[in-house]
């Protein structure tokens, strides 16, 4: 990967406390599993940015390589991945998900 790509990744993980990559936006994702997420991360409460995947080919293929995960959403916290979609799920279900977004 151009390590001008890593930088922008990490800096985007980094940009604000809780980061969801995904295909659409906040006010209108394009996948269920991106919806889902976006669902909780609002019931939740917590600010948080989205940057869609299915608008830019490098930064969706960049991620998969950083984070060795290969599906989309990605959460991030404090520039770390948390999961994707059936892991933020499982977190919220079982209220860890509150704990890891508690600053």
């Amino acid at each position: 990967m151009d390590e001008t790509v890593r930088e922008r990744i990490v800096k985007l993980t980094n940009s604000k406390r809780v980061v969801l990559f995904m295909k659409g936006s906040k006010m209108f994702p394009q996948c269920g599993f991106s919806a889902q997420v976006v669902g909780i991360l609002k019931e939740s409460g917590v600010d948080f940015d989205t940057h869609n995947i299915l608008s830019d080919q490098e930064l969706r293929q960049g991620l998969k390589e950083i984070s060795n995960w290969p599906t989309y959403p990605q959460l991030y916290v404090d520039g770390k991945l948390v999961g994707g979609c059936d892991i933020v799920t499982e977190l919220h279900e079982t209220g860890q998900l509150a704990e890891i977004l508690s600053p």
